[in-house]
């Protein structure tokens, strides 16, 4: 039976969301990478608590807008995946860039299991890759054109 079981923990929730929105958009990007089977756990979190995990785990002792990892004992086979997506920035940035909290937040997820799906953006020619994935992963959602708005 294939399977991918999307949960969310709600530390922040001052933002404007449709969390079955967000698991359709979680399952697509599986489903369009070939992953039939996965456990996704995704934490929607503020400036501070991202920025004490960032700490913990990068020791970057900065904000960011996510953070991913891929809980698998091995890697022939997909997850269990951990986001950490920052809501308080998904809200400020949103504002600033002219479209909704939900876009800006779906970047974010879009943009962790792309890492955990085998992308990088250490190097402009990889971040260019990644983001026009995201962009077309989002358009295909009804998100719109996010990253490069």
């Amino acid at each position: 039976m294939h399977k991918i079981t999307v949960h969310f923990t709600l530390q922040f929730e001052k933002i404007d969301l449709s969390l079955p929105a967000l698991e359709t958009l979680v399952r697509s990007i599986c489903s369009q990478f070939g992953i039939s089977n996965a456990v996704v756990d995704i934490a929607v979190v503020d400036d501070a608590h991202i920025r004490r995990m960032n700490r913990k785990f990068l020791k970057r002792n900065c904000s960011t807008d996510c953070l991913s990892f891929d809980l698998s004992d091995d890697k022939t086979s997909p997850g269990p995946f951990e986001l950490v997506v920052n809501a308080q920035r998904a809200v400020r940035e949103a504002e600033k860039r002219g479209h909704s909290q939900q876009a800006e937040l779906a970047l974010y997820i879009t943009h962790g299991l792309l890492h955990n799906l085998g992308f990088d953006d250490s190097s402009c020619e990889l971040a260019d890759k990644m983001h026009r994935m995201e962009d077309e992963i989002l358009q295909q959602q009804g998100f719109g054109q996010v990253y490069n708005t």
